[in-house]
């Protein structure tokens, strides 16, 4: 039995004037990105900024500790693996929904059943659960359809909200990200975390406060009693807030204010490395791609365009210039920290415009083609500046791309659409673990999530059978070679095009702070604004 007897660390949100932790003053810390979340629907859309928002409001029974990124007690208080595929979670009691009513075995059964529905976005995490029990009010088994190693780090992104509230406001089921339509949960919360959900008007503000009946209050490191977020896409702007002192922390600070930055007294900059990987996903589904002059073919579906693309982007250029440091070019789809991640997969087909034009050649494309190209403009580092200068690469071997950048809150709908010819999608791994990515970027697009995010509708029933078989693997050693294999396989059929991990800068006052983290979000529980 896991189990520990050790609190976890947790906010205190005292009112302004109440005695904090540490003696510190309670204290309103005001932040900043280029972009808002998509929704409150925690179970809608599988975005890492709003996951790392969602954690302030809506707990999880397991989460990582910041330090160590290991899985630790939040809502389950311990864990015991009764036979391969059970698994026996003991709830924590005490535990207040910000309404005033009981966290309950109700609640984490339906929580998790309802991350499983068909509009949820979170089948990653549900990947290999058949079903889940309630056992007693704090009790509950989750049974899986084979053995799943990495099923406590799943459940570390698998928040929990009330079955009653869910049911009295017509939530039950998560809002479809791909429509317009609206359930009460796309813009209202009620969770059991140490913040409240006070207001949110998209793209313009949200505003937490604390949550005074907490049952984590009393064991921790911070003394915020209010968090202030405002989205703001230009960067210029995001940066004039924080040398004015309109805010104290900015996300996504831009690459080439980091020297001004870091020589400013009263400001600091921390850098880590995200588990993180940008890349570029193709259409190889449609037998002919919308908006191109090839008419009757889809030049995607050929491998031999696919790499010609790949060796037509200059990585190093692109890292070097465009992103001044701030990302690691890599030939995988994963990023060094993940399982699965080996030096192999991880080097690039080289750079060469003339092997880019022979293949182009080759497949029957000597003049090149007109292709539609997507990208996002307030998502990852300097992501429409990489798509221009793509762009101008590929327009060097005759392939004319014709680029539009959208905001987050309509690109990533219209990429799961299948809307796009080729886009760019930034994949992080919240479970440190290969099969996440390969679930759901190479597998064949299916039923139980198969495939949710592979847009691009690659599809190998080599690669299948690869992550299949990993799925019900019990030797973690056959485990991980097959996940490498899957990798090697994707490198070798050009499924994607893979550009860089990314290297996260966090700029800040002096007087904040944060633990650094590898998904890119903020810990609640140990934020500080001396």
């Amino acid at each position: 039995m896991k189990s520990f007897s050790v609190p976890m660390q947790a906010v205190v949100l005292g009112a302004a004037l109440a005695v904090t932790t540490g003696g510190l003053q309670a204290k309103t810390f005001k932040w900043t990105s280029a972009s808002d979340i998509p929704t409150w629907d925690i179970h809608s859309q599988n975005n890492a900024l709003a996951n790392g928002i969602h954690a302030a409001v809506y707990e999880s029974l397991v989460y990582y500790n910041s330090r160590t990124f290991k899985p630790e007690p939040l809502l389950a208080t311990g864990w015991n693996q009764v036979s391969p595929t059970q698994l026996r979670l003991t709830l924590r009691t005490g535990v207040k929904f910000h309404d005033g009513s009981d966290f309950t075995a109700d609640d984490a059964v339906f929580s998790l059943q309802r991350a499983m529905a068909p509009t949820s976005n979170f089948t990653p995490y549900i990947q290999g659960i058949d079903r889940v029990v309630k056992v007693n009010n704090n009790t509950i088994d989750i049974f899986t359809k084979g053995p799943n190693p990495v099923l406590v780090n799943q459940l570390t992104e698998l928040r929990m909200m009330s079955k009653a509230w869910a049911e009295k406001n017509n939530s039950t089921a998560p809002k479809d990200i791909k429509t317009q339509d609206e359930n009460f949960a796309h813009r209202n919360a009620m969770g059991t975390g140490p913040f409240v959900l006070k207001e949110w008007a998209q793209d313009q503000k949200m505003v937490l406060t604390r949550h005074p009946n907490w049952w984590g209050k009393g064991s921790t490191e911070t003394n915020v009693t209010e968090v202030v977020y405002t989205p703001v896409k230009a960067t210029a702007t995001r940066m004039a807030a924080l040398l004015s002192g309109e805010v104290d922390f900015v996300l996504d600070p831009s690459p080439q204010d980091l020297p001004r930055l870091r020589q400013d007294g009263n400001l600091k900059v921390m850098d880590g490395v995200e588990n993180r990987t940008i890349f570029f996903g193709m259409d190889q589904h449609r037998d002919e791609l919308v908006g191109s002059n090839i008419k009757g073919k889809n030049p995607l579906k050929d491998v031999r365009v696919r790499k010609a693309l790949y060796q037509a982007i200059d990585m190093n250029a692109i890292a070097r210039v465009t992103l001044r440091g701030l990302g690691q070019p890599t030939g995988a789809i994963i990023a060094p920290q993940v399982t699965g991640w080996t030096e192999g997969v991880h080097q690039r087909y080289p750079f060469d415009v003339a092997a880019a034009q022979k293949l182009l050649a080759d497949a029957g494309y000597k003049d090149g083609f007109e292709v539609d190209f997507a990208c996002p403009n307030n998502r990852y580092i300097n992501d429409e500046a990489i798509c221009q200068a793509v762009t101008a690469m590929w327009a060097r071997v005759g392939v004319k791309a014709k680029l539009r950048t959208l905001p987050l809150s309509t690109y990533f709908p219209m990429i799961q659409r299948y809307e796009a010819s080729i886009y760019m999608l930034g994949w992080g791994v919240p479970t440190f673990d290969a099969m996440y990515s390969l679930q759901s970027l190479v597998r064949s697009v299916g039923q139980g999530g198969d495939g949710n995010y592979n847009v691009g509708r690659y599809s190998n029933p080599k690669m299948d059978q690869i992550i299949d078989r990993a799925k019900v693997e019990t030797d973690l050693l056959i485990r991980n070679r097959l996940l490498t294999e899957a990798l090697e396989l994707s490198n070798a059929d050009v499924s994607h095009l893979p550009l860089h991990n990314q290297i996260i800068p966090w700029a800040m006052k002096k007087s904040i702070n944060v633990v650094h983290r590898a998904d890119n979000r903020l810990d609640w529980r140990l934020i500080t604004v001396n």
